[in-house]
């Protein structure tokens, strides 16, 4: 990757949301983008030079069923170190002094009662601090439910949530995301984190969920597939599961819970930080 050329889709969205961003970058999971940026009033994609083609981007972006408008240019950038500039935007994250989230290039750091390490595979981005905090806090809040349960990490990205379940002694964690580069990600940083007898890795939808029956069920997405997943979230939980939620803002919690509400979630709890919420709910039996 670091020496591959690269091209730059700066999609201007107008109105400008982060809302409306994580919603653009929903729509687009058909085109082979490697990574996104939020520079307002752009999103900004990233993709190798070989895979784009400026006519499926001009017809992914005009089938679109939003309510913003976005216009996009490309730049090509030349080949560069792109683990550099990706170790530039990640920083390590601590949550509550028991978990400590970091990347390989990280050196020195004072260990916590459970160490995380991921290795960068995409050429920018981590994802957002908040709901990755607030998600690992709510494991950690229920870590005698986590021990010796089936625990599913839907749209697991690099893993960290099934590898910090697995830590915690989940008999056994399924990760899935959309992005197979994520996935591969995913299972590559259990691998690191020596718990893959552990923790399986799967690429595909909310449809897959269908393969078995867990005991919590974890989603760090955005609001508009959280609420359209719920379905197959309720079927996918045993009686009594524990679904953990984030990726949305506090405003919009009564929308998702309303929902939710409707397929046998009770909320139990909910948390913030910087407008970010994430939520914790039971599954009545």
């Amino acid at each position: 990757m670091n020496s591959q050329e690269y091209i730059e889709v700066s999609m201007k969205i107008e109105p400008f949301s982060e809302e409306n961003a994580e919603i653009l970058m929903a729509e687009l999971d058909e085109v082979p983008f490697e990574s996104f940026t939020v520079e307002e009033p752009f999103l900004k994609g990233y993709i190798p030079k070989e895979n784009y083609s400026a006519q499926m981007l001009k017809i992914e972006l005009s089938g679109l069923d939003v309510d913003f408008g976005v216009d996009f240019s490309a730049t090509l950038i030349p080949p560069c170190n792109w683990n550099a500039l990706w170790e530039e935007q990640f920083t390590p994250i601590v949550v509550d002094g028991k978990c400590t989230v970091k990347a390989t290039f990280h050196k020195g750091l004072k260990r916590t009662r459970f160490n995380i390490t991921i290795d960068p595979k995409m050429a920018f981005g981590t994802g957002h601090h908040q709901t990755t905090y607030m998600m690992c806090h709510a494991i950690m809040e229920n870590e005698r439910e986590v021990k010796g349960k089936i625990v599913m990490d839907m749209g697991c990205g690099t893993a960290i949530l099934a590898i910090l379940a697995a830590k915690m002694g989940a008999a056994h964690t399924y990760g899935i995301d959309i992005d197979a580069i994520a996935a591969v990600s995913a299972f590559d940083n259990a691998k690191l984190n020596r718990v893959s007898r552990h923790v399986e890795t799967y690429c595909g939808d909310a449809s897959l969920l269908q393969m078995g029956k867990y005991d919590i069920l974890l989603a760090n997405i955005n609001r508009n597939i959280l609420i359209e997943d719920i379905p197959t979230y309720s079927r996918s939980l045993k009686n009594n599961g524990l679904l953990i939620v984030s990726g949305f803002y506090t405003e919009d919690l009564p929308m998702i819970s309303a929902v939710a509400s409707g397929y046998g979630f009770e909320l139990i709890k909910s948390d913030s930080i910087d407008n970010w919420c994430c939520a914790q709910y039971r599954k009545r039996a």
